[in-house]
């Protein structure tokens, strides 16, 4: 099992924690275990989606950056209403471009990469129920998907393991700056 990379620094202030990854990694169970152990506000990021997203993906076809947009423009909107006073997101935060617009919000974040490996992803997603994202987008997030770069705020958190687990190493990773 990979340990989770040491964390990188953060600004000064609570941070806004973005729990990322591509989808079937475990953001929205790993988001509510510590937003529920930080006592902090959590929201999760599919419901931040227009419904014509959600139709789109649902037929099996990505999204691009122009269906993105509103998606992203009101998690940061979520993110600003934070303040200084943290919070847990879930959001796959693909590129760095997405990323950087979420850090317009204001607010100081620290990213949590949820990562492992595709074979454990894809059997995660095929074994979802009720939701929009079929396990054949998966490849095309994987393609998508930017690590984080040293210059970022956050750690990458491997995935092996059940929710407890990785949520123990999520909050292992999180700077010493209290949230």
């Amino acid at each position: 099992m990979t340990a989770a990379s040491p964390p990188r620094p953060v600004a000064a202030g609570r941070p806004v924690i973005v729990v990322m990854g591509v989808s079937g990694s475990g953001k929205s169970t790993v988001g509510g275990l510590l937003a529920e152990r930080l006592g902090v506000p959590y929201a999760e990021a599919d419901d931040f989606h227009p419904a014509a997203n959600i139709a789109k993906m649902s037929a099996g076809h990505p999204l691009d950056d122009t269906d993105r947009a509103p998606w992203l423009a009101a998690i940061a909107d979520w993110i600003a209403e934070r303040g200084d006073r943290g919070g847990v997101v879930s959001c796959s935060a693909l590129r760095r471009r997405y990323r950087d617009r979420l850090r317009q919000a204001g607010p100081p974040l620290f990213f949590v990469h949820l990562d492992g490996p595709e074979e454990l992803i894809a059997a995660r997603l095929a074994a979802r129920m009720q939701h929009f994202m079929p396990t054949g987008l998966l490849q095309s997030q994987i393609e998508t998907l930017e690590p984080l770069e040293p210059d970022e705020a956050g750690a990458v958190v491997p995935i092996e393991g059940g929710p407890q687990q990785i949520a123990d190493r999520a909050l292992a990773a999180l700077p010493a700056t209290p949230v």
